[in-house]
């Protein structure tokens, strides 16, 4: 089995996929021997379906260590003209997670409205 890395993001407010939401994939160096500060994997933007078109990680490229999703949500609501009462509520959503196991499915998804979010390790 080989491992892999997935997100997705609902538009709480919407009711649906959020659709040309931006995510950057950073890994963050281990306090434990790290050098020098996090590094971009990747920038992708959330197609119809709220979701990356593939995996953000898989097989080798999924090594044990800390990752951080940075999710653009002012710049997605900002897009829409959305605002939480009145104003510009959220910024950039940062997940930072372990993947500890290289071998298993890490789905991190957002639920995100104006004035909040919710995340959680899915399946």
């Amino acid at each position: 089995m080989s491992g892999r890395l997935t997100t997705h993001v609902l538009d709480m407010a919407a009711g649906g996929p959020a659709v040309g939401f931006r995510i950057e994939l950073w890994q963050v160096p281990q306090a434990d021997g790290g050098t020098g500060g996090t590094v971009l994997i990747k920038e992708i933007r959330t197609n119809d379906d709220g979701r990356a078109d593939g995996p953000l990680l898989q097989g080798e490229e999924l090594v044990p260590g800390v990752y951080e999703l940075v999710f653009a949500a002012g710049e997605y609501f900002a897009d829409r003209g959305v605002t939480a009462l009145g104003e510009s509520f959220l910024d950039q959503v940062p997940v930072r997670f372990r993947v500890a196991d290289p071998n298993a499915h890490y789905h991190v998804p957002l639920l995100v409205a104006p004035g909040g979010y919710s995340t959680y390790r899915g399946s």
